[in-house]
């Protein structure tokens, strides 16, 4: 990862993160959500960076509803880099605005992006380079909301056809090394290959993770242009201080400025290579084992790793035979170590499971942060590591000989050997494990043969341990929360098996069982003394005023598990569960429930006007335009049915939705949509539900400024405490029933053709 502080006085022609943190620094300057007034001056800041390069700008916008059932009015911007005449273009992706409801300032995500793109360009400019392929340059809208800008290029933008690679940033944190993710329609193989062969000096990246990757419901914009457009890419992302990820604390000053460095460290040699590479023989069905070494980056083919997996048990065998034949290896001593290996795991194991449950019960407010990595997360990352291998030590505490610590040693190596035959068959991209493997068993080989270890070698035998498995000890808790702890602290332990020949022979092995239990002790009293809240360490809370139109009654109400200070003030120290407005649920990343709520004074809120321009009955089906333009500033519709109320052949403000097949509406639940709304635009929705159908449909109409309304008289939230993100908060949310019309429906007959019978389609 580059080191931000040495490009300060940096020439022209190359990326300077100073200069992108200045970009940084006007983006981020405000909230600059979709429907703000900051998003506006922010688009044009940014037109105005492009034009200030001599490039020729447009404005693509328009309506899109996208698989997360999200709608809105989108407003991309283009810039395009003419080349000398290459068949397929390349281009450069991030999106800029910032996340709704938490007051985000979206400085790592994602004007760290577009500062890397428009500093990028800048220096590719100054060089003057000449390059084949045209350079399509890209900053979407709406990706906080359902990754719309991305769908309305995808669908709807000419410049779209002729995409042959996507290089997109991003970032889930504000911290720690840009990694870089692979979207690919087939195999990775090409990709892989001109990814070497741009030479990117400081790589971040690992196949097992692209393979995770695969298996995880994606959604960044690259997942529209690999899913809707047949196009693929690369993503790249720092998602270290998870705990920053769309809060008011993704500002300049939490960003990490090697972060960005390392972004620009990616883009300079990728966008010279991929200028002129050839964009159109991407497609493969081969894919490669990847990942970095400090300074270098390697690659092979999956195909490889059934062949290493058979040469590591044929060696591996072979060895157990020489090895009983020259009488080194002991049946009694093999077995005793499968047994100590075995118990040192599952204790590990067990410990952190136990453990970080306790931690949970004893801090609460752990919970209040959604992302799971705590303010204090790498403290305990390293305090139940440092226990797991206490307790591994603690299991080999004997001083044993040589001789036996490498019977010891065999339990460790069949078992990694077992797990890359796992690896082969389901999870090919981790197949690099096998190096380890290979390395242990160079050590176990020598001692065969000399019937004696060398710790030189030994040593150096383990540094494949440390730089390829070791790493994970970090990005997997950092990736997917604290609650991986588990896992984490019995992947140290498998590690440390794999360096038993090191470990083994050395003296008071007890004296470092009770220093490792210190080390984690020590971080645990670290972790308590930063267990609480700060300013730029703030707790997240929450807190809605909801009222319901049909019962007309007001709610204060709040997703927190515990009230605070701060939303007593509203709910009192004596709130009733918030059952009854969970009636209709709303769509939040984490599947969050109102918890709290308390019966509030009724304010005078202008409800929207719901016009049913078309009610008529033709054939079994029942064809409805309805409506709803908003009588005060709102930022939000969430539109709800009955389950059973099927909708067919559905178009908002126009637009179908992005994966839509067949005439039926899929949806999960009550949820037909959310609406985000742009200069206060009405919402009309056009559909058909079957003759008979009880009509059954309500909305949540929410602006989000509660706290600034002028009806309303709420205390400045504390500096310890910042609005939750990934919810609906700080909002003035109105409920209502979308009634038919009082009249009979019109009825056109004769019927016309049935489409129940591709409904199902």
């Amino acid at each position: 990862m580059p080191n931000s502080v040495t490009d300060q006085n940096l020439p022209m022609s190359e990326f300077s993160t100073k200069r992108a943190l200045k970009i940084v620094a006007e983006i981020a300057e405000k909230p600059h959500y979709i429907g703000s007034a900051n998003h506006d001056a922010v688009a044009e800041y940014i037109t105005g960076e492009l034009k200030n390069l001599g490039l020729e700008t447009e404005i693509q916008q328009g309506y899109s509803l996208t698989e997360w059932g999200s709608l809105t009015k989108s407003k991309n911007i283009i810039a395009t880099m003419k080349g000398t005449g290459g068949e397929k273009s390349l281009l450069l992706l991030s999106h800029y605005d910032s996340a709704p409801h938490s007051k985000s300032y979206g400085a790592a995500d994602d004007a760290s992006g577009v500062a890397t793109i428009l500093e990028g360009v800048r220096a590719f400019l100054h060089q003057k380079t000449v390059h084949k392929n045209d350079i399509v340059i890209l900053f979407t809208d709406a990706e906080e909301i359902g990754l719309n800008g991305a769908a309305l290029f995808v669908q709807q933008h000419a410049l779209a056809r002729n995409v042959g690679a996507v290089i997109n940033f991003e970032a889930r944190g504000t911290s720690g090394p840009s990694y870089m993710l692979m979207e690919v329609n087939k195999g990775n193989a090409e990709m892989v290959r001109h990814f070497s062969e741009s030479n990117v000096p400081y790589p971040a990246c690992n196949s097992l993770m692209y393979s995770i990757y695969k298996m995880l419901p994606n959604d960044t914009d690259l997942t529209v242009f690999r899913e809707n457009g047949k196009i693929q890419g690369f993503n790249f992302a720092f998602i270290d201080d998870h705990f920053n990820y769309h809060t008011q604390q993704d500002d300049l000053q939490h960003l990490n400025p090697a972060s960005l460095a390392h972004h620009g460290s990616y883009l300079m040699p990728l966008m010279k290579h991929f200028s002129d590479a050839d964009l159109a023989s991407l497609d493969t069905p081969d894919d490669s084992v990847y990942f970095n070494i400090p300074y270098g980056f390697i690659n092979y083919p999956f195909s490889w790793n059934f062949p290493l997996f058979i040469i590591s048990i044929v060696i591996f065998c072979g060895l157990l035979f020489v090895g009983f034949g020259k009488r080194v290896l002991n049946g009694k001593d093999i077995g005793r170590g499968f047994l100590v290996f075995s118990g040192a795991v599952f204790v590990a194991g067990i410990l952190a499971f136990l453990g970080w449950r306790a931690i949970l019960a004893a801090y609460p407010q752990y919970t209040d942060i959604q992302q799971g990595f705590t303010y204090n997360g790498h403290d305990y990352i390293a305090a139940f590591i440092m226990l797991g291998l206490a307790a591994a030590l603690w299991f080999y505490r004997r001083n044993i000989p040589e001789m036996q610590t490498m019977n010891y040693a065999v339990a460790p190596i069949l078992l990694w050997i077992l797990i890359n035959g796992g690896i082969a068959s389901f999870l090919p991209g981790a197949g690099f494990f096998i190096i380890p493997t290979l390395a242990a068993l160079i050590g176990f080989a020598y001692f065969i043969v000399t019937q004696k270890t060398s710790q030189f070698l030994n040593v150096l035998l383990a540094i494949p341990a440390l730089a390829l498995v070791a790493p994970f000890l970090l990005a997997l808790p950092v990736g997917l929360g604290l609650k991986m702890l588990y896992g984490v602290v019995a992947l140290a332990v498998l590690v440390f098996g794999l360096m038993l020949p090191v470990f083994g022979t050395m003296a008071a092995k007890g004296r470092w069982v009770v220093v490792f239990l210190l080390g984690s002790i020590g971080f645990m009293l670290h972790a308590h003394m930063h267990s609480g809240f700060e300013p730029g360490k703030a707790k997240p809370n929450s807190l809605l005023y909801y009222y319901d139109a049909e019962k007309q009654k007001a709610y204060w109400t709040t997703y927190d598990n515990k009230p605070d200070e701060w939303t007593k003030l509203y709910l009192g120290d004596h709130p009733k569960k918030a059952t009854l407005l969970n009636k209709d649920k709303l769509y939040s990343k984490y599947d969050s429930d109102f918890s709290w709520c308390a019966e509030a004074p009724l304010k005078d809120l202008a409800a929207p006007q719901i016009d049913f321009i078309k009610d008529t009955i033709i054939g079994n089906f029942r064809y409805f335009n309805i409506k709803i333009t908003p009588n005060r500033k709102v930022n939000r519709y969430d539109i709800f049915a009955a389950e059973k109320m099927k909708l067919y052949n559905l178009k908002a403000n126009g637009i179908a939705h992005l994966n839509q097949k067949g005439s039926l509406y899929k949806r999960k639940g009550k949820r037909i949509l959310s609406y985000y709304v742009v200069d206060n635009e009405p919402l009309e929705m056009a559909f058909a539900v079957d003759r008979n159908t009880v009509f059954d449909m309500s909305l949540l109409e929410s602006s989000f400024d509660l706290l600034e309304n002028p009806m309303f008289s709420i205390a400045k939230r504390p500096l310890s405490t910042m609005p939750s993100p990934f919810v609906l908060n700080d909002a003035v949310a109105v409920r209502m029933k979308i009634k038919a019309s009082p009249r009979r429906p019109e009825i056109i007959a004769p019927p016309i053709e049935n489409i129940r019978s591709n409904a199902e389609n």
